[in-house]
């Protein structure tokens, strides 16, 4: 019998400091959204100055350009956290039903509570889901959503594997994250504020752990153009990169061939 990894590394505050090294990696980074959860969205708005309220609404800006006016009637978004994607979503797509996923029960739980009595709400339902291990058929959604999640993936391409699984012939993949700066000059400052000051401003609401594993899961991502390889090798026909902010996130766009006899 396999002996299961013990407590995961933590920080001096006691808060959890997911290690992808080791084995325990997946179950540390829901003890860290476990523990995030409740301060989660204002400790974004303030970490990101503001502009995480216009980076999701820019990310469905260059969807709409890149996937046109084919038809959107099932939407997944995985590792939907507290719910921001999914409800601008249901709201961009007014005839689609979401289903916002999330492997963190307090993230699902929080979700719920914000989108109770939206206008919205009715089109919009929970699932506990692993998105590496997604329980959904093959071909099942027209589109695939996802926001600062892919760096928190253990395995990264098992995961695009499985939402190229789960979309239909001419789907499409958005998933947005943050990335390099695209200007050496402006990632100095860049990395000064997130890989210092971010975690530092953590460690004053006891949450040191998951500010500081913040700046070193984003040295974990693959770059742009590898990040578009791994797409093309999860099975994606035509994918593209749309930086936002200087390339403080970009949105990557894929989608899948349509069927032979579709056209677009």
């Amino acid at each position: 019998m396999t002996t299961p990894p013990g407590p995961g590394r933590t920080a001096p505050d006691g808060s959890p400091y997911p290690d992808r090294t080791t084995p325990g990696f997946e179950r540390d980074v829901r003890r860290m959204f476990t523990h995030i959860a409740e301060r989660y969205d204002w400790f974004d708005h303030v970490a990101s100055m503001g502009n995480d309220f216009l980076w999701r609404p820019r990310a469905f800006w260059d969807l709409a350009r890149f996937r046109g006016s084919r038809p959107t009637e099932r939407i997944l978004d995985v590792g939907c956290g507290t719910g921001d994607l999914a409800r601008l979503g249901a709201r961009r797509f007014p005839r689609a039903r979401v289903l916002a996923s999330d492997f963190t029960a307090a993230m699902l739980q929080k979700a719920e509570r914000r989108t109770r009595g939206r206008p919205e709400a009715v089109r919009v339902a929970f699932a506990r889901a692993n998105a590496l291990r997604l329980p959904f058929p093959d071909a099942t959604f027209d589109l695939a959503t996802n926001a600062f999640v892919a760096r928190n993936f253990s395995d990264l391409p098992a995961a695009l594997r499985e939402l190229r699984r789960v979309l239909r012939p001419d789907g499409t993949l958005l998933t947005l994250e943050i990335t390099e700066p695209t200007s050496s000059g402006f990632g100095a400052v860049f990395h000064a504020y997130f890989d210092r000051v971010v975690p530092m401003m953590g460690a004053a609401v006891a949450s040191a752990g998951p500010y500081r594993y913040l700046p070193e899961s984003l040295r974990s991502l693959p770059d742009r153009p590898r990040f578009a390889a791994l797409l093309r090798d999860a099975g994606f026909a035509r994918v593209v990169a749309r930086p936002q902010s200087l390339g403080i996130v970009t949105t990557f766009l894929a989608d899948v061939a349509p069927a032979p006899h579709q056209s677009r």
